[in-house]
């Protein structure tokens, strides 16, 4: 088991090697849940993930033979790049074996930092079989993404450093897939401060550690945006490391996540992925639960694919009122376009796509669908631009 001493002497290995980040109050935020809010910064790490912090403290302690031979691992993507740049920081080879799904940015990242990268299998079991057979066949040393004592006692230097920098804490809200990340917290955070609360958070589709631990029975799988901690099965050393230290569980859907990624880019203008983002959906989805007290979150990742960034700013657009479908029911005329299009602009609104639908409506064939996606300042007003255009004596229905 692991104990508080390998967390301290975790933390002297990796002085140097790896960032302390910041751990800040986010105003805007403590204002919007009504709790004070300080946020670990773990996205700003070289490779944008707090596994760094146990990649580093497992290969640091490997012999002069292992160094020679090398490492393998499996990971979604920020286990791998951590182990990919300490090994190659080190001198040593490393082989990552990640799964198909894994993210084209992840994949191209662990290469760049000089590891040999394989994918194989679909979900993080299939490529842990592949990654064993390597170890055995190559007489690599396996490095777990969680479930290793040294990869627990370095991710728990998040704590050590979270309370040194902000010990009137009150709460740790922390992501959890396989459990490396909050065992070694919790077991950090409860030797320095025992009356501190520690809360784990996994997404409904990966709720492996909370069935485990509360009984419940969530389906594990599916799609999600929190790859990162889509694990399927906990760790035996997190799970009864968790089990001994963590004080409650929360579940979180991906619209909870999608939403807290927004808002760190919109207020903090910083990055987080899926899992990265976990802590604050929680917070947001339960802000009763955590009004009034002082709660450290960790963003514990930012290694997230452009496209799907994309995708989700613009979903979030749509769910704050600020990207609307209109579609108006009007004559097909010369100029009722232009006309819809001048009430828009005097209502301050701006047209981001049109489309015109003659042959797929129940309308009369004199009338015409005009389909309009609209950039707005919120709720309130799309509620003036629908007034606007049916004052002016259109027949309008958002979509």
């Amino acid at each position: 088991m692991v104990q508080w001493a390998d967390v301290q002497a975790a933390a002297q290995r990796i002085a140097g090697q790896v960032l302390e980040t910041p751990c800040l109050e986010s105003r805007t935020l403590s204002q919007i849940t009504g709790a004070q809010l300080f946020l670990k910064f773990e996205n700003l790490q070289y490779t944008a993930s707090f596994k760094e912090r146990g990649a580093c403290n497992r290969l640091a302690q490997l012999s002069p033979g292992q160094r020679a031979r090398g490492v393998v691992a499996m990971s979604a993507g920020n286990h791998a790049q951590g182990v990919a740049y300490h090994a190659q920081r080190l001198g040593m080879r490393a082989v990552i074996v990640m799964p198909r799904f894994t993210p084209g940015v992840k994949v191209e990242r662990t290469r760049a930092l000089g590891a040999e990268v394989v994918l194989h299998g679909e979900t993080l079991e299939q490529a842990r079989e592949h990654a064993d057979w390597l170890a055995a066949e190559q007489g690599l040393t396996f490095v777990h993404p969680y479930d290793d004592e040294a990869v627990i006692a370095g991710q728990g230097t998040v704590a050590l450093e979270m309370l040194r920098a902000q010990p009137q804490l009150e709460v740790l809200v922390v992501a959890a897939g396989g459990g490396g990340l909050i065992s070694g917290m919790a077991l950090a955070a409860k030797a320095l401060k025992p009356d501190i609360e520690v809360v784990g958070v996994q997404t409904r589709r990966f709720a492996a550690l909370v069935n485990a631990l509360t009984g419940s029975h969530w389906p594990v799988g599916g799609n999600t945006i929190a790859e990162g901690i889509a694990v399927a099965a906990p760790g035996r050393h997190t799970l009864e490391l968790a089990r001994r230290y963590v004080d409650d569980w929360l579940v979180v859907e991906e619209e909870d996540l999608e939403q807290a990624i927004v808002l760190l880019l919109d207020i903090e203008k910083t990055l987080v992925e899926g899992a990265g983002a976990a802590g604050l959906a929680a917070v947001l989805k339960h802000p009763q639960r955590f009004a009034g007290r002082r709660v450290g979150l960790v963003l514990c990742g930012g290694n997230l694919d452009p496209l799907l960034l994309a995708s989700i700013i613009e979903r979030g657009m749509v769910r704050a009122g600020r990207l609307v479908r209109l579609v108006v029911s009007t004559r097909d005329l010369p100029g009722q376009l232009a006309r819809i299009a001048a009430v828009v602009a005097e209502a301050g609104a701006n047209i981001d796509q049109v489309h015109h639908q003659r042959a797929f409506t129940l309308l009369a064939a004199q009338n015409v669908e005009i389909e309009l996606v609209l950039q707005t300042r919120g709720a309130q007003h799309v509620q003036e631009v629908l007034a606007a255009l049916r004052g002016a004596g259109f027949e309008v229905t958002p979509r």
